[in-house]
């Protein structure tokens, strides 16, 4: 079989099925297995929390599209960290995570992981010195999304796995708003990769779901008992409309891009609008580097208003293909205000964003149509 982004996606893990012919590998729906004698698994599967194929089918694909040895599927993004997390860390461990983090991620580690004894410090990681000024002895993770939600700040992959491997800590990048088609953490030295399939790998707003790549055997396996261990594990329903979304990734993400371009060429334009947050914008201060590490800039953008708080509402209220809805990286176009919607849970702490900006996701619709929204919204 090729090796190619495209080719992958559509068979890593996905051969026709041997007693049909059935090219799409089946939902198999069902909680255990006949065995063979005492012990005798066929193929290995005695429970479906242990495994399962039409699972085992996605873990597979994911794990070829990051370049990794072992992916495992998770009910959610927060699921997949979680594991993460009690799997690589313990009580009394410190983990840096990034200034403007995902709202979820810094729910975890404040409100849950904090009660574990687990501490963590937010971090500009587009700051590579202050990445390392942050390190303690106590530092087990570094924990990079690049880009960020919804400040959109870019991270340099490859010099922050330096960092944490100088510290014997372990680089884990949350790759869901890239995804694995416009960037490969691994390959630039992350140990491991986190993503909400929910996002551009599912790609159709019908099913929530995570999962973690890894560079190291040794740790999969470690994974893999936590994953069976702790249980919050895809289905097998689940797991196959995440596999079915991801054969079309890479079409999608082109369009994704293609139309988050177009958009961005209009905001920047538009006398309302005070800023443009896009790495693709030469002015962007992560532009270099994410033109470096990333195939193209993704159909995220982010951007500010004269006008302030009042205003941002006001135009997250009047689009009318643009969906007023939390979530991203569907085929449908969303647009939503951070501050009051997906990072309310990081008011009044560090990560607190900024009260005028609203954030897009730039769906694959006919670009004309969106930007005629967005004018019309303004």
């Amino acid at each position: 079989m090729g090796n190619g982004f495209e080719t992958l996606a559509i068979h890593a893990g996905q051969e026709p099925d041997p007693v049909t012919g059935a090219v799409v590998p089946p939902i198999y729906a069902t909680s255990t297995y006949k065995q063979d004698g005492v012990g005798g698994l066929r193929s290995g599967y005695e429970y479906s929390r242990s495994a399962n194929p039409t699972r085992a089918a996605l873990e597979e694909c994911i794990a070829a599209l990051e370049g990794g040895v072992r992916g495992l599927a998770f009910a959610s993004g927060l699921a997949a960290e979680d594991t993460l997390l009690r799997t690589v860390c313990k009580p009394g461990d410190h983990v840096l995570i990034p200034h403007d983090a995902y709202g979820g991620t810094f729910r975890l580690f404040a409100k849950v992981l904090d009660g574990w004894g687990l501490a963590f410090d937010p971090v500009p990681l587009s700051d590579v010195a202050a990445v390392r000024a942050a390190v303690t002895p106590k530092t087990k993770v570094i924990w990079v999304e690049t880009p960020t939600n919804p400040l959109l700040s870019v991270a340099d992959i490859a010099a922050l796995a330096e960092v944490a491997h100088e510290a014997g800590a372990l680089l884990v990048v949350d790759n869901t708003f890239a995804s694995p088609y416009l960037q490969q953490p691994l390959a630039l030295g992350a140990d491991v990769v986190v993503h909400s399939t929910t996002k551009y790998v599912g790609g159709h707003s019908d099913v929530v779901g995570g999962a973690l790549v890894v560079a190291d055997r040794e740790l999969g396996e470690r994974l893999t008992y936590h994953q069976n261990a702790m249980g919050a594990v895809a289905g097998p329903f689940d797991a196959w409309l995440t596999l079915r979304g991801i054969k079309t990734l890479a079409v999608r993400m082109e369009r994704h891009c293609d139309n988050a371009e177009r958009v961005v060429e209009l905001l920047s334009a538009h006398p309302k609008v005070t800023r443009v947050l896009y790495p693709g914008l030469p002015g962007h201060p992560g532009h270099e580097i994410a033109a470096k590490q990333m195939r193209r800039f993704g159909g995220m953008v982010s951007f500010q208003v004269a006008g302030g708080e009042e205003e941002a509402v006001r135009i997250c209220g009047r689009t009318r293909l643009f969906t007023l809805g939390e979530s991203l990286g569907g085929v449908e176009s969303l647009i939503e205000h951070p501050g009051r919607m997906t990072h309310a849970s990081v008011a009044g702490s560090p990560l607190e964003v900024p009260a005028d900006l609203v954030r897009l996701s730039v769906g694959i619709e006919s670009i004309d149509d969106l930007l005629a929204d967005l004018t019309r919204a303004f």
